[in-house]
């Protein structure tokens, strides 16, 4: 008897057709840097496609000549809403950070009113609703008064608790007293919350002004504001940190000194991180001198030894993430007499090409697929990671956000005033030439910076959930 052959028929599934394929790029993701693209379906990263393969999309953005990286998260904005929109507001703010490569942003509490309430958050999520380009969360001030309502923030309202241990124009509360001190760290330990902090000593400052006077030029002003206060605020920190167990990211450090205590203090099992700026990273106090209120910073910046061991921690670690310290202010507020003038300058559409020029020029040596994955890493997934974002932000990666930027890492071009996006008009880094551009900006999909069309996407920005898990 006959055997008949046995037939096989085999389906194959048709790919589905992705809402927008990225390709023929350098994908640079948690495991190395490599050719390929990727693919995007209802706002999230579907698949990271390898550079020989290609997926049916509705549209196509061809990445030739450019890295793919993941949208980066500016921990550290001043977007001056409510109440200081005179020099910044969200529709200019958040603008600026897209054609940077931002496409999240965490905004600071010091604004009139400051954000002191967790109950507050609510309304001011409401007053930047449909102005914002770039998704958003936002820090809690510290009311030294009232220090019991850091127990009742979640997780929405605030990702961590801005302290203030010195003052400047802006600063609403300073947190000066020991004991109040104190009750901060054992309450936000309490609440698993962590605090930001402006680690400078008041007290240092108001001696060395009885002693000799406020500064009366710009060459006075790093003297008057010296590394002392820096010094003596961190060693407080790591102290109560040691006491109280507290979660604790200490914001724009400024010397060789508190990296190294900082760095210690973690190397030792503390919960400590902590953030350098561009700006600290870019000037000197040579800079000031010759600037002005131009690079009047609080911490003030420092020397040429202080910004090689900032460089040094950020290509060999230590540091923990870059944010930009975006603290617009006008033209005629800078004017002002020194005593004066408040600290502070833009830096959110800067922080990306400062960062890599930095790393280009100084460690000529390194490849800048290096130069890259350390971005990535500073300014994407260790800010995602330290906020309570990593479950959607900070990583190409499938199933998170399709948040990436297209960056041309050969561009050389000039800042110049005329393309400056912050509603203040005007940049410390007019002048320099960079090396690196961002081509495009895409936030959960949507393209929300073009710069070959010099166009912007809708301001559909969310203010995010953070996890308390992470946080």
């Amino acid at each position: 008897m006959s055997q008949r052959a046995e037939v096989r028929v085999t389906v194959i599934e048709e790919l589905p057709v992705a809402d927008l394929a990225v390709v023929n790029g350098r994908l640079v993701t948690p495991d190395g840097v490599r050719r390929g693209g990727l693919t995007v379906q209802g706002g999230k990263i579907a698949e990271l496609v390898p550079h020989d393969e290609r997926r049916p999309a509705n549209k196509v953005i061809d990445a030739a000549g450019c890295y793919i990286l993941p949208g980066l998260i500016d921990s550290h904005v001043h977007f001056r809403t409510p109440g200081l929109t005179h020099k910044e507001d969200w529709a200019h703010g958040s603008r600026a950070a897209a054609a940077g490569g931002i496409t999240t942003v965490i905004d600071m509490p010091n604004t009139v009113p400051p954000l002191f309430d967790p109950a507050d958050a609510d309304a001011k999520a409401a007053g930047i609703a449909g102005t914002s380009v770039v998704d958003f969360c936002f820090h809690l001030g510290v009311d030294g008064a009232r220090p019991e309502l850091l127990a009742t923030c979640t997780p929405r309202q605030a990702v961590s608790a801005k302290v203030f241990m010195a003052g400047h124009h802006t600063a609403p509360h300073v947190i000066r007293e020991p004991d109040v001190l104190d009750r901060v760290f054992a309450t936000a330990a309490k609440a698993e919350l962590r605090l930001a902090l402006h680690a400078e000593d008041d007290a240092v400052h108001e001696l060395l002004d009885g002693w000799s006077g406020p500064p009366r030029e710009y060459r006075d002003y790093e003297p008057r504001r010296p590394r002392t206060g820096s010094i003596v605020a961190v060693a407080r920190v790591i102290e109560l940190v040691r006491r109280h167990g507290t979660a604790a990211h200490v914001l724009h450090v400024s010397s060789a000194e508190e990296v190294d205590l900082l760095s210690a203090a973690a190397h030792a099992g503390l919960p400590v991180t902590f953030e350098v700026t561009p700006h600290h990273l870019s000037f000197t106090d040579k800079d000031t001198s010759r600037l002005g209120a131009r690079t009047r910073l609080s911490p003030s910046i420092r020397n040429e030894a202080d910004q090689r061991r900032l460089w040094d921690a950020v290509r060999s670690g230590g540091v923990t993430t870059i944010g930009s310290d975006h603290a617009p202010h006008t033209r005629a507020e800078k004017s002002r007499p020194v005593a004066d003038a408040p600290p502070g300058l833009p830096g959110v559409q800067e922080l990306l090409p400062a960062i890599f020029t930095g790393m280009r020029r100084r460690f000529p040596e390194d490849p800048p697929d290096l130069h890259v994955s350390r971005v990535a890493e500073l300014i994407a997934a260790s800010p995602a990671d330290l906020f309570g974002l990593a479950e959607r932000k900070g990583r190409l990666k499938p199933g998170l956000d399709a948040d990436l930027i297209l960056l041309d890492p050969d561009a050389v071009w000039m800042v110049r005033a005329e393309d400056v996006l912050s509603k203040c008009g005007w940049s410390a880094y007019e002048g320099w030439t960079m090396t690196g551009r961002v081509e495009l900006t895409v936030r959960r999909g949507e393209i929300i910076w073009d710069r070959a069309n010099q166009a912007f996407g809708d301001p559909t920005g969310r203010w995010l959930d953070a996890s308390l898990s992470s946080r």
